[in-house]
């Protein structure tokens, strides 16, 4: 029997006696991330950065001159996962400034969730430049739509393999944990009190999007189903749905394809009409 069988087999036994137990537990494990290092190709382009501190102890790390853009990592993920983006961004002429999100990296805090995401932009946003963009993968991503609805404004916004409805992920994660249907239940809501917004309301049709985006995502995606892509597109009107057949959910920061779309999405924001996708 498997570490994760063995897991799932406890929780159901205990969840069935003790549900609140084991939702606590769950929302603790659900909620603390670990740091994990950067990997060896992250290392030159993060001993080309620019450290700076915000308020309330957020950390971020700058590159290049130039418009503004806002980037935000995924759960447990690193500024530097974006290496080939920020690589392209900069010689296009924008400054970069990509966060260490709460409880990542050298950011305060020992957990988090996708509102202290969006709350963390906001708090950067107020200290930067306007922003000509933000761009979120993951977590990052739901975050920074979550944001959008929070006040952060930018000229356009980029979303790549996120979530667009967040009590989705969190049911999803009770189920492969295993918990029973009363424990999952009390999970939702212990991570709807941390959270402090109830997961309904963390949901892309629920959301008034007014500026230009691009949603980027895999069909191969293992983590965040295409599907998710389609909801945001469908209730995003003034969006575009860039769909990669393969990029799973991490390998897809370094697709051309995707870099190019978010130039080309950045150029042709102001302009009176944007041009479709290529093909």
């Amino acid at each position: 029997m498997s570490s994760m069988s063995l897991i799932r087999g406890i929780n159901a036994s205990v969840g069935y006696l003790a549900p609140r137990l084991v939702a606590s537990r769950m929302r603790r494990a659900f909620m603390t991330p670990r740091n994990l290092p950067p990997r060896d190709w992250e290392l030159p382009l993060l001993a080309q950065a620019e450290r700076i501190t915000l308020r309330f102890g957020l950390s971020a790390l700058r590159w290049g001159k130039g418009p503004a853009v806002l980037l935000m990592h995924g759960w447990e993920g690193r500024p530097t996962q974006f290496a080939e983006l920020i690589k392209a961004l900069v010689q296009a002429g924008y400054s970069v400034f990509a966060l260490d999100a709460p409880a990542h990296g050298r950011s305060p805090g020992r957990e988090a969730n996708v509102v202290l995401f969006a709350r963390a932009m906001l708090e950067a946003a107020s200290e930067l430049p306007p922003l000509k963009a933000v761009i979120g993968h993951s977590m990052g991503g739901a975050s920074a739509l979550l944001a959008t609805q929070l006040g952060l404004q930018a000229e356009a916004v980029v979303t790549i393999a996120a979530p667009g409805r967040i009590l989705t992920m969190l049911r999803g994660f009770a189920q492969y944990m295993g918990l029973s249907a009363k424990a999952g239940a009390h999970f939702v809501r212990l991570v709807e009190e941390k959270a402090g917004m109830p997961a309904k309301q963390i949901d892309v049709a629920q959301y008034q999007l007014n500026m230009p985006g691009l949603i980027v995502h895999a069909v191969d995606d293992p983590k965040v189903p295409y599907s998710e892509a389609e909801a945001i597109h469908h209730a995003w009107f003034d969006s575009q749905l860039l769909r990669l057949e393969q990029g799973g959910h991490q390998r897809l920061l370094a697709d051309p394809r995707l870099i190019g779309e978010t130039l080309r999405l950045l150029e042709s924001v102001g302009e009176a009409a944007v041009v479709p996708l290529t093909a």
